[in-house]
């Protein structure tokens, strides 16, 4: 049984007990038996367990989770401490700097965002060592298309933070009546220039915010992670 506690799992119910969410424990308890696979299966739903649903204000989603040992932890774009920067964070880090004056910090753990109420979902929660995708037809996208479906439907005001083609498809998911949706390029080396640069999505998503009565997002790290 899992318990993510926050007001996840009433909210989450019908998924973990829908007959498609059992072929994923499924598929999981023989890839995790028989593969090396990322984040760690206690680390598996870590978005949702940093990020209290009555405390949510923004929903930024990733792809898949990163290969290569020592970096997933449960939260999309982030690092674990001591782990190099990959590139997206290295430029996602870029814009913050150039958005809001906030300077690179020299961890790319991103638990302080999810206590500040930022969500951090990957479209797939699971991958292989050393394979990228490896995962992706399992079943997750009915998982988390379903996931951003609920929290659309049952919160207030939640900005989305949609980068790249696979976050910007899950648009049709989320009503742009209530909430604010942000996007543009990824924040790739290969397509940052094409519009990630310069789109200015956290200084938008806290003025979206503030407008609607909420507290902003402290998206600066450097004072959080002697926290964690």
């Amino acid at each position: 049984m899992i318990e993510l506690g926050g007001g996840w799992d009433e909210l989450l119910k019908p998924l973990f007990d829908d007959e498609r969410y059992k072929k994923i424990r499924e598929f999981l308890k023989y890839e995790y038996s028989h593969y090396i696979v990322y984040p760690d299966m206690y680390d598996l739903y870590n978005c949702f367990r940093y990020t209290p649903l009555k405390n949510l204000k923004a929903v930024i989603l990733g792809q898949d989770p990163y290969h290569e040992p020592g970096q997933a932890h449960g939260l999309c774009f982030s690092v674990k401490p001591g782990v190099p920067l990959p590139p997206s964070l290295k430029n996602i880090f870029k814009e913050i700097e150039s958005d809001l004056n906030i300077r690179e910090p020299d961890c790319g753990d991103l638990t302080g965002w999810a206590r500040e109420g930022v969500l951090l979902l990957n479209t797939t929660l699971t991958v292989r060592e050393h394979r990228a995708n490896s995962h992706a037809n399992c079943g997750w996208a009915w998982f988390t298309d379903s996931v951003i479906k609920l929290i659309s439907e049952n919160t207030e005001h939640t900005v989305f933070i949609l980068w790249g083609g696979n976050a910007r498809s899950k648009k049709p998911l989320i009503d742009k009546g209530r909430h604010l949706v942000l996007e543009s390029a990824h924040p790739s080396p290969l397509s940052a220039y094409n519009g990630f640069f310069g789109s200015r999505p956290f200084s938008k998503c806290n003025s979206y915010l503030i407008s609607c009565g909420k507290q902003p997002i402290d998206w600066d790290l450097n004072n959080k992670h002697q926290n964690n």
